[in-house]
């Protein structure tokens, strides 16, 4: 198999991953339910010869290529769902939908996905094993993957002569408009955070603003606290196993002469190691427990789990980056330093299955990356001829796994 050729047969899809994409970023979905972003993808592998089913509690699509002969399979993942925000971006093919944008590239994902599995059905011959392919809905904090995994993702049973075919390697791409356009930026181990929810809730006593002391003011408990969260984490979390906790909402009050009955702090809460995820927990709960109890108030503490964190397996990693060495050259090939403090809940198949999650670089040519929008932004905007790398990286994983 060579990479050469490869590359070459995903330039050549790629106008037809362009029009995908753009049809999906005009009518992006939220969520778990994605019924006209399921019927684009249906449509895309339409006649390719896989075996398709959708899934029963989300619009999940899973497509399974068999390949001539049995061996393992390798699953592919792109997810589908955009993000509740307005779009600023200007673009002709901007979204048409008021409050719904595809600001974190899950477009270019399906596109780049729906690329690789045209590019590997048309080399079935080549392949010992089988390719499973995941269009997962609810990346966006709904727990897509999970759901997915819950219906039997991985129960793929035996090829067709009756032979094991388990799951034995699992990979992703995630564009950002942060590298350079075309560049695989990737690392071993840890590679992004957990991602939990923290809402402490303090009850204290109502009153009249200008008599305190007749009450028991709720707010300067919960300031107390969000300034000791702060403290908490520089100084009860090793600096080599880092946190990320941040209050971003204060709710309390009604008006500026009632002192209130309560007052809610709300954030997120991030780690990079579970061991250190516990603690963290652990950490907060006493931490709101004492300051109440110092002020003689009550307290609620609700820590909601989001995604694990995300772990590159150390040996698919190094395969992984070997192969976007081939596709894409040495100099386009970066190692990571450090984790990042984002979440996936590809950190969920991560777990079960030994795999990686790489990042495309989709920078806008020309553009200062100390500047561009970043994913999330109302403003933000990949580079399309980026999707060529990544349908050619999905499909030579693929390959290069099962040979």
């Amino acid at each position: 198999m060579s990479t050469d050729t490869v590359t070459l047969e995903a330039q050549d899809l790629l106008g037809d991953a362009v029009r995908l994409r753009r049809t999906l970023h005009r009518r992006p979905e939220v969520g778990l339910d994605l019924p006209h972003t399921q019927e684009a993808v249906l449509t895309a592998i339409d006649g390719l010869g896989l075996h398709v089913t959708t899934g029963e509690q989300t619009s999940g699509v899973v497509a399974l290529l068999d390949g001539a002969r049995p061996g393992p399979t390798v699953l592919l993942r792109g997810d589908m769902d955009a993000l509740p925000m307005h779009e600023d971006t200007g673009l002709d093919y901007s979204s048409d939908i008021d409050d719904a944008m595809h600001a974190c590239g899950h477009d270019t994902h399906v596109a780049m996905l729906a690329g690789a599995a045209r590019l590997l059905a048309g080399r079935r011959a080549e392949l010992a094993g089988r390719v499973l392919f995941m269009f997962q809905p609810g990346e966006e904090g709904f727990h897509g993957a999970r759901y997915m995994l819950e219906e039997g993702l991985l129960d793929v049973g035996p090829y067709r002569d009756g032979s094991s075919s388990p799951v034995t390697g699992a990979f992703a791409i995630h564009v950002t408009s942060m590298y350079p356009s075309g560049t695989v930026n990737l690392r071993g181990g840890t590679l992004m955070a957990s991602a939990d929810k923290v809402r402490i809730t303090v009850n204290g006593r109502g009153g009249h603003a200008s008599a305190p002391h007749d009450a028991l003011d709720p707010i300067p408990i919960a300031c107390e606290m969000v300034m000791a969260i702060q403290s908490m984490v520089t100084r009860r979390i090793d600096v080599f196993d880092p946190a990320v906790v941040t209050i971003a909402q204060i709710v309390a009050g009604t008006t500026n002469n009632v002192i209130p009955e309560s007052a809610m702090i709300y954030g997120t809460v991030r780690t990079v190691s579970e061991p250190n995820r516990r603690r963290v927990h652990d950490a907060l709960r006493r931490l709101a427990d004492g300051i109440a109890a110092a002020h003689g108030a009550g307290v609620e503490i609700d820590i909601e789990l989001g995604y694990p964190v995300t772990v590159n397996d150390l040996g698919f990693a190094g395969f992984a980056t070997q192969v976007a060495t081939d596709v894409v050259g040495a100099a386009k090939v970066r190692t990571m330093p450090n984790p990042i403090m984002g979440a996936e809940d590809f950190s969920y198949v991560l777990q079960q299955v030994p795999g990686a999650l790489a990042f495309l670089g989709a920078a806008p040519p020309g553009r200062d990356l100390r500047t561009v929008a970043p994913n999330h932004s109302n403003r933000v905007v990949f580079d399309e001829s980026a999707m060529a790398t990544g349908i050619a990286l999905y499909a030579s994983v693929a390959l290069k796994h099962l040979a």
